[in-house]
């Protein structure tokens, strides 16, 4: 049965290595609240000196206003542990991100903020940048087959961690993960508790 996570406008951001203060800035940080960031992602490049939109950024440009997936490149996410470099990206419309790899901190974040990210092998990668070249892509991302769906029956399959595959299909957060085992650790709390009284 399809099962279809995402499907939208493509944004193609042709770098290498971006790392979280650029996804971010630091003086974007201090709010205590987890709203308002959408404004201020990848804001060095987004914005002119005056404060004016960069025309020649590609998250600026017309053909990809209201893109919902974000293609990159390699290590995508690196630098500091910031949880606020997700929350940007999906508080700017963006709920997939491909790319050929993530940090792994950053990769985390995301997924337990229901993003879903796929990395695909450099040769995939560029086929994709290749297709986006020919002109604005709109694809569907099929969670359960584990497909990208360019339309016309062409697709691209990736893999994915099946626990992160189930969590993202019903919705739960690492949290809500555990929250469902709650009758086994009431089980096992209350097995301690007779075998090993003495510990409360």
């Amino acid at each position: 049965m399809s099962k279809i996570f995402a499907q939208g406008l493509v944004c193609p951001l042709d770098k290498n290595n971006v790392d979280t203060d650029q996804i971010i800035p630091k003086q974007f940080l201090t709010s205590v609240s987890r709203e308002g960031f959408g404004q201020a992602m990848f804001f060095d490049w987004r914005y002119l000196a005056d404060g004016r939109p960069n025309p020649d950024f590609v998250i600026n440009k017309p053909e990809y206003s209201g893109a919902s997936i974000l293609l990159t490149r390699a290590n995508f996410g690196c630098g500091s542990s910031r949880e606020h470099a997700p929350w940007a990206i999906q508080q700017s419309g963006f709920n997939v991100i491909i790319a050929e790899s993530f940090a792994d901190i950053f990769f985390n974040n995301s997924v337990n903020n229901a993003m879903l990210l796929i990395q695909l092998s450099k040769t995939n990668i560029e086929l994709l940048f290749n297709r986006c070249a020919q002109g604005p892509q709109h694809w569907q991302i099929d969670l359960q087959s584990q497909e990208i769906m360019f339309g016309n029956n062409a697709a691209m399959g990736f893999n994915i961690d099946a626990d992160i595959k189930q969590r993202l299909l019903s919705g739960l957060d690492f949290i809500g993960s555990s929250e469902q085992l709650k009758p086994q650790i009431a089980d096992y709390e209350q097995s301690r508790k007779a075998s090993q009284p003495w510990l409360g």
